[in-house]
């Protein structure tokens, strides 16, 4: 990269944080923050959730799966199509009713309604935790592209991708701790348009060209990198479930239905953003992973695509291609960031420790918990070396203890609060001990290969199924829940 490139990257990262803090100037309340006042619409929404979901970490480790395993890698982002789409059938006009109804604010609001409090507080926690987990997984994400392309030197003795992990984290944390929500969804639609320009109108024919087309492409790798089928069973089931099942209890998701205008408008965004998802940013993603290979194979495969944008695009191009990857990272990191905000924030310190505290003082505090917590992400990020296995372990943390639970709070009428709480508590559980080792499975079960997310599904289901049956609740679901209901 030249100077014209840093230029360019320097300018449009100014810009992300302008935005920032226009709106941070523009936010009145608490509903503004969290958000967006109810009142966006479809397009942006939708580029908002995709941006969200695919446009950081999962954009670098895209890029990893198509330098390992060609167009297969794709796969991955299958899953997000299918979620996003089973949402908007099934989800969305139910929690719209009960938003029009309740003005709700996070995910644990809406199992507030069916199982009371303990269980939204034990929710909010669970999230609370993923979602800064994630924001980790981001952070690490942009960390390895700042490495890359930008610091390749570092002061203080430090090494780049120690540096840059700091560097990336005050940014990120500065504008998103001011911007609230309605910043982070205008700039994800703007960074996500221009990340798909750069990426499908720049960065893949400009790599074809300098490999010598696509026959050279295609005789530089081996066979199997252009088949679909390079994938086995298991991998594609553990991205099936550590992911499809985000779709029904992400936080970030939340937010944006309850911020669309009406139902309509956020099946339009869900619609939008799974048709992006795959098959656009999942074929974009795992081809310039496979360019990566051909021009470095020797490398970790998650550093590919950076050192491919740095050292094969041309001036000016490369500087607008890395910002924008950067600003992808930023707005899935930014997303991350206030959704694990809003739980400890608003599903905790607002209702148990300040409940009677002004809008402006809880916009505060909830600056004040989104800067603390982007803290605690850092250091998260600090333990992993895969961007691609920082987001799966907090994406089976959270599904494992969360999915079903919330799955019956949809779709039957028998879940009970003490099956919903002790489901939730024994699924996230599980998978924690499995994914740290501190329990291990039996030697036949390891050899399969289901991710430990799976185990805590299982666990969580019969768990929650059983207290259920056992210890119903009689009728104690809140009348606003019943209603919605009987109406299904």
């Amino acid at each position: 990269m030249t100077v014209i490139d840093f230029v360019v990257f320097a300018l449009y990262m100014g810009g992300v944080v302008f935005i920032g803090y226009y709106h941070f100037k523009r936010n009145k309340d608490a509903e503004d923050y969290y958000v967006g006042g109810r009142s966006m619409g479809a397009g942006h929404v939708g580029l908002s959730i995709v941006a969200t979901d695919v446009g950081g970490g999962f954009s670098i480790g895209l890029g990893g799966l198509g330098f390992a395993m060609g167009l297969s890698g794709s796969w991955l982002l299958f899953t997000g199509l299918i979620g996003a789409w089973l949402s908007a059938v099934f989800i969305i006009p139910r929690i719209k009713k009960l938003d029009e109804k309740n003005s709700l604010y996070t995910y644990p609001d809406f199992l507030r309604l069916r199982y009371g409090n303990t269980v939204a507080l034990l929710a909010a926690v669970i999230s609370g935790i993923g979602y800064m987990g994630f924001t980790g997984a981001q952070i690490l994400a942009g960390a390895k592209l700042c490495s890359a392309t930008i610091i390749t030197s570092a002061p203080f003795n430090m090494e780049p991708l120690q540096f840059s992990l700091y560097v990336i984290a005050v940014i990120t944390i500065v504008y998103t701790a001011i911007g609230g929500l309605k910043a982070v969804i205008y700039t994800d639609s703007v960074q996500w348009v221009i990340l798909l320009t750069g990426l499908i109108g720049f960065a893949i024919p400009i790599s074809l060209y300098k490999i010598g087309g696509w026959s050279a492409f295609r005789s530089a790798l081996p066979p199997e990198f252009f088949s679909l089928s390079n994938i086995d069973a298991v991998q594609f089931i553990n991205w099936m479930v550590t992911i499809i099942p985000i779709w029904l209890i992400g936080m970030t998701l939340y937010q944006r239905m309850y911020a669309c205008a009406d139902e309509k408008s956020a099946k339009r965004a869900w619609f939008i953003a799974g048709i992006f998802e795959y098959p656009v940013m999942a074929f974009a993603g795992v081809l310039l992973g496979m360019c990566a290979r051909i021009f470095f194979a020797g490398v970790e495969s998650e550093m590919g695509l950076p050192m491919l944008l740095k050292q094969h695009l041309p001036i000016g191009i490369a500087g607008i291609v890395v910002a924008s990857y950067f600003s992808a990272i930023m707005s899935t990191a930014d997303s991350c960031l206030m959704a694990s905000s809003g739980n400890f924030v608003n599903d905790i310190v607002q209702r148990y420790v300040i409940p009677q505290s002004s809008e402006k003082t809880i916009m505060r505090v909830s600056q004040l918990g989104t800067l603390v917590i982007g803290v605690l992400a850092v250091v998260i990020a600090a333990q992993f070396e895969k961007v691609l296995t920082a987001i799966l372990y907090a994406y089976g943390f959270m599904v494992a203890g969360l999915f079903i639970p919330t799955l019956g709070a949809y779709f039957w009428k028998r879940s009970s609060r003490a099956g919903a709480f002790w489901g939730m508590l024994i699924g996230g559980t599980t998978t924690i001990l499995l994914q740290t080792r501190v329990v291990m499975l039996p030697a036949g079960l390891r050899a399969v290969g289901l991710d430990p997310s799976f185990y805590g599904i299982v666990c969580s289901a019969v768990v929650f199924v059983s207290i259920s049956l056992l210890f119903p609740d009689n009728g104690q679901t809140g009348p606003e829940y019943s209603s919605l209901f009987a109406e299904k």
